[in-house]
């Protein structure tokens, strides 16, 4: 196990998630599923209690913590796009299996979790700063999910 891994709490469903999250994106699997041992708060000895996934190369760990906490914006995963293809692939994975959309990029899935789509062209002209930046950012602020045209199109000027 590495020295540090995210821990995302889940209300009951921390391995339909992950498995979710290994279908959709490279570099991800389910590594163990774990059961309680003994009755918990939120549930029964024999319940999945921990579920050990990577998502996109990140260590996770999914707890089955029940009700109390509850994911927020605070808290996204970034992953980095090459393409429009690739942007909306991912972007559909997570609006059409019961996500919803948010502004500039971000989405949330259907168990709360943020996640920021982000093409590269939107990264690296952000990087760059001056005008390129400016002009990027303004187009980035009136979208939902990121078109790379219009990103290219408003770095061109």
């Amino acid at each position: 196990m590495p020295k540090n891994t995210i821990c995302l709490w889940f209300d009951h469903d921390a391995e339909e998630a992950a498995r979710f999250y290994a279908e959709v994106f490279p570099d991800s699997r389910v590594t163990a599923v774990h059961h309680a041992p003994a009755d918990y708060p939120s549930g029964l000895a024999g319940d999945v209690l921990t579920v050990e996934f990577t998502v996109a190369g990140l260590p996770c760990i999914g707890l089955n913590g029940g009700p109390v906490f509850r994911h927020s914006e605070a808290f996204s995963f970034q992953i980095a796009t090459d393409s429009q293809e690739e942007t909306d692939r991912y972007w559909q994975a997570i609006i059409g299996n019961g996500g919803e959309e948010s502004d500039c990029g971000w989405c949330r899935d259907r168990w709360g979790l943020s996640w920021q789509i982000t093409p590269r062209v939107l990264t690296e002209a952000l990087a760059r700063g001056g005008a390129e930046a400016r002009r990027a950012f303004t187009a980035m602020m009136r979208m939902k999910k990121i078109d790379v045209a219009a990103i290219e199109a408003a770095v061109r000027g």
